[in-house]
């Protein structure tokens, strides 16, 4: 782009624009100290979520780019938007502002790829059925509607955490979880497509706890949700007086679905703080993952395990079993009820991750209940109690075969809901 097409936007938009200029709306935006090697990518990513994106000069030997945008409500909403939010790329703050050149001019080579990334990403929309209609420009889809994925989900989440982590960018009306192919999956509703806009592209890749649970967000092809019941998996905000449903509401998704409920938390475990996070648009760029410092799961270690098949339950199935989200310490089968056990874990996240992986699931025939117990440990037998009695507690404290004991090991990176596929390592 030469000099006499953006007339003085090499000059007297830099930081020598009036101060009164500033604050004139324009479809034009001004983007200022961005680093030296910013891609065009990463400058729409922090426009497209407000609007159709339709002419963009990027001035990289300036740390400069300006936008214009295909609307100037787009360009107002956007400036607003990041006058509470500090917009950021790869967490290096920038500044934006409004343009005093109501158009761009982009018929010079000089910004040829800046043009052609606009193309790229207005192609991807179509293809991918998230076009925005009328009007010239690209933007993403205006469903309010959200598609949400966790993934590596070493903590619980529940509806009450993300109505919290997204109600920040827009009213939530209404939420579904569900798990599909071995994932924890939600769909979320805004009252407002932009609200969506602006909270997949603050929050699609990030996690909501320190190094797990990542979320992967998308538009949803539904415009509304049809929500039945009010309950753990499920919630309309707007209908106080939906009934709880059927124990298990969400087999309409053919799958039995583990307890991600709120009743499974202790009451200290929704008293979070708030994100950290700057809400700055990532969906076209891989932004580093930080942590929503949502607090994680606080309580006892100790779990009560019910509804057990007394014939074919044993310590070392359920150390194995449970094993599988934490490292057990001890097992203990009620000697005078062993259709119940007390299963101690290394600590109360791992208890609070297998109570929510676990809970509702079929063991031997039977439908387990798992719940927090009372009892901050598990008790071994005492000298005069019987062989039989021993028989039904252990003590695995010493078990070779516990898999989390490595700080940072993978495995913490391997904990997903029950399914029919297995995967065995370690074989000879």
């Amino acid at each position: 782009m030469s000099t006499s097409n953006l007339s003085t936007v090499d000059s007297s938009d830099r930081l020598r624009v009036p101060e009164r200029a500033q604050c004139v709306p324009s479809q034009v935006l001004h983007l200022r100290h961005l680093p030296a090697d910013v891609s065009e990518e990463e400058v729409l990513a922090l426009a497209l979520p407000f609007g159709r994106v339709s002419k963009l000069i990027t001035l990289k030997h300036k740390n400069q780019a300006f936008v214009e945008m295909a609307s100037e409500e787009a360009a107002v909403t956007m400036v607003n938007y990041y006058t509470s939010t500090m917009p950021t790329v790869r967490n290096h703050p920038i500044f934006i502002q409004y343009s005093t050149h109501r158009e761009l001019k982009t018929d010079n080579l000089t910004n040829q790829r800046a043009q052609v990334a606009l193309q790229t990403i207005g192609v991807a929309a179509v293809h991918s059925g998230n076009m925005a209609s009328g009007g010239e420009g690209w933007g993403f889809s205006s469903s309010p509607v959200l598609r949400i994925i966790v993934e590596n989900l070493f903590y619980p989440v529940t509806l009450e955490v993300l109505q919290q982590i997204f109600n920040k960018f827009g009213s939530v009306l209404k939420i579904i979880t569900f798990t599909r192919n071995s994932q924890f999956q939600a769909l979320l509703q805004f009252s407002d497509a932009v609200h969506a806009q602006h909270a997949k592209a603050a929050l699609d890749g990030q996690n909501i706890y320190n190094g797990c649970c990542t979320l992967r967000i998308n538009f949803s092809k539904l415009s509304t949700l049809n929500v039945k019941y009010n309950n753990d998996k499920s919630r309309d905000y707007t209908r106080a007086d939906l009934p709880t449903g059927e124990p298990e509401p969400a087999a309409t998704f053919g799958v039995a679905l583990p307890q991600y409920g709120a009743a499974a938390f202790p009451s200290t475990f929704h008293q979070h703080t708030g994100m950290s996070v700057a809400a700055v648009p990532g969906s076209l760029v891989s932004p580093p993952r930080v942590s929503l410092q949502v607090a994680p799961p606080a309580g006892h270690s100790v779990l009560l395990v019910s509804n057990l098949n007394p014939e074919s339950v044993s310590p070392h199935c359920l150390f194995i079993l449970f094993g599988v989200y934490g490292d057990v310490q001890r097992v203990k089968i009620l000697f005078n009820k062993q259709e119940n056990a007390l299963i101690q874990m290394s600590d109360a996240t791992q208890a609070q991750l297998a109570m929510s992986h676990l809970n509702g699931q079929r063991l031997h025939g039977n439908m387990i209940r798992v719940t927090l117990s009372k009892h901050p440990v598990v008790q071994l037998p005492r000298g005069g109690a019987g062989q039989e009695e021993q028989a039904l507690t252990r003590d695995f404290s010493g078990s070779a075969l516990h898999r989390f004991k490595k700080p940072g090991s993978k495995n913490f990176n391997n904990i997903f809901p029950p399914s029919a596929t297995l995967h065995l390592s370690n074989i000879p």
